[in-house]
């Protein structure tokens, strides 16, 4: 799913409140799991009599992570086949249930769990996340051709900490750059599904578990996720129909 900024956990409980989906969300993020700590979770998953795991739920959405498993403070040092190993077990080995969109949220970068999640699931789409920071569009760029390689649709790019609203003025300041990710989609012929400003509350929100569009569902951010989530799920659907 790209580079991993906040956006995932928030993209799929506005996806939820929007539609009447059934959401599931695997962190695929082996070795900087977030997902406990943003959903506010903190048990370990049951198992079923044929040893699946049961995914954990909360907010509506049922979840599957390594922090899950491990102690919180645990450094999990494990090479590739390791790695490959958890998450298949994480994907495959878990009693989902019924699903209407099951999100893989990604670790940054190219390596052993994109390559995995790509060729051991049968992804739908990949939606690439970045700031406007040219540094940061590199990295988008070698998702959105790693992905397309392995014959994955790119539903579109997401520009994270768009630009900063000063709490007085309402007067925007673009630190990381302005536009970044348009210009990119422009140029790599994919659509831009939404900008997300860098605002107090969801950083707030992400450290405490209780994610904006729980907390202020009808705040400005709150839309701005919202909007995402139906560009995505507009998107999905397009996709469907080739």
């Amino acid at each position: 799913m790209g580079l991993k900024m906040l956006l995932p956990l928030l993209l799929v409980k506005a996806v939820l409140a929007s539609l009447p989906l059934q959401v599931g969300l695997l962190d695929a993020d082996v070795y900087g799991p977030s997902v406990p700590t943003m959903m506010r979770i903190n048990q370990k998953p049951e198992v079923t009599r044929d040893l699946k795991m049961i995914p954990i739920e909360n907010y509506g959405v049922k979840c599957m992570s390594m922090g899950f498993l491990v102690d919180k403070d645990a450094p999990i040092v494990w090479r590739g086949p390791m790695v490959m190993s958890a998450l298949q077990k994480m994907s495959r080995e878990v009693d989902w249930g019924s699903l209407d969109i099951l999100v893989v949220d990604m670790p940054p970068g190219t390596g052993d769990a994109q390559l995995t999640m790509s060729q051991k699931l049968q992804l739908s789409g990949a939606l690439i996340v970045s700031t406007p920071q040219d540094v940061a569009l590199i990295d988008a760029r070698r998702g959105v051709r790693m992905f397309s390689k392995v014959q994955v649709p790119i539903l579109g790019l997401v520009e994270n900490m768009s630009c900063f609203k000063c709490p007085h003025c309402g007067e925007p300041s673009f630190i990381f750059g302005m536009g970044g990710a348009r210009n990119t989609a422009a140029e790599m012929g994919l659509q831009l599904l939404g900008e997300i400003p860098i605002e107090v509350d969801i950083r707030k929100g992400c450290d405490e578990g209780i994610p904006i569009v729980v907390s202020a569902p009808d705040s400005v951010i709150s839309k701005a996720y919202h909007d995402v989530a139906q560009n995505v799920v507009m998107r999905l659907e397009d996709l469907a129909k080739k």
